[in-house]
């Protein structure tokens, strides 16, 4: 049997009768809605810091523990929706099973080295929080792409997908593809926001002939 090549041919091998399947494509779509919705609430009125008596340091990496658990979580029910799927002929076999270890080497990659450059705060939207970078990182993965936990996340989705020949686990990464792109539409200008009123601050001070402080207030 060949692969579907199509969208409809795609759904045909899906089993939408299955509750797992709606349950982990809402928990997809749940988690960047809700760490942009409170990062943006943190932004504006502080109020994980506030619940952190001022210390933004401490809230965030509290964030960073959510959403890292919200992750576990979401990957948990991603794997229970695809034990609930059919599984489709042409996607088992040797070849196809390198290219899952691939897709998931790659990812994983993606995703550690990002982190690695980034560090907790820079990976887990510090900048929200007014823990910002000195600098835009350059080096790999961010050579490779802008956004390279976001893309390595999706790799590793098609990956798992692909270990378990499962029609419906492509149906969900392409679902997960949709939701960052989404996601990155909202955060990219934001976050450069951030940066650019940090940068106007910084040659105001300059100009001003005072050394710049970043902004720490409550």
């Amino acid at each position: 049997m060949s692969l579907p090549t199509s969208l409809p041919e795609l759904l045909a091998l899906v089993d939408f009768d299955q509750r797992s399947l709606f349950i982990s494509a809402a928990a997809i779509a749940f988690n960047p809605t809700f760490w942009n919705i409170v990062a943006r609430r943190e932004y504006r009125t502080k109020f994980l810091t506030r619940a952190f008596n001022g210390n933004r340091q401490a809230a965030c990496y509290a964030l960073a523990a959510t959403i890292f658990s919200l992750g576990l979580l979401r990957d948990f029910l991603y794997e229970r929706a695809l034990r609930d799927q059919p599984s489709h002929p042409a996607l088992q076999g040797e070849y196809i099973n390198y290219a899952a270890y691939a897709l998931l080497a790659v990812g994983n990659l993606f995703v550690i080295s990002s982190t690695w450059q980034l560090g907790i705060t820079g990976t887990f939207l510090g900048d929200y929080f007014g823990i910002l970078m000195d600098s835009i990182v350059t080096g790999f993965p961010f050579n490779v792409t802008s956004a390279p936990m976001y893309y390595g996340s999706t790799m590793s989705f098609l990956g798992t997908a692909l270990l378990y020949g499962k029609p419906a686990g492509i149906l969900l990464t392409l679902h997960v593809l949709v939701v960052y792109l989404v996601a990155i539409q909202f955060e990219n200008p934001f976050t450069a926001g951030i940066y650019a009123k940090r940068d106007k601050e910084r040659e105001q001070a300059k100009a001003a002939g005072v050394p710049y402080e970043e902004k720490k207030e409550l």
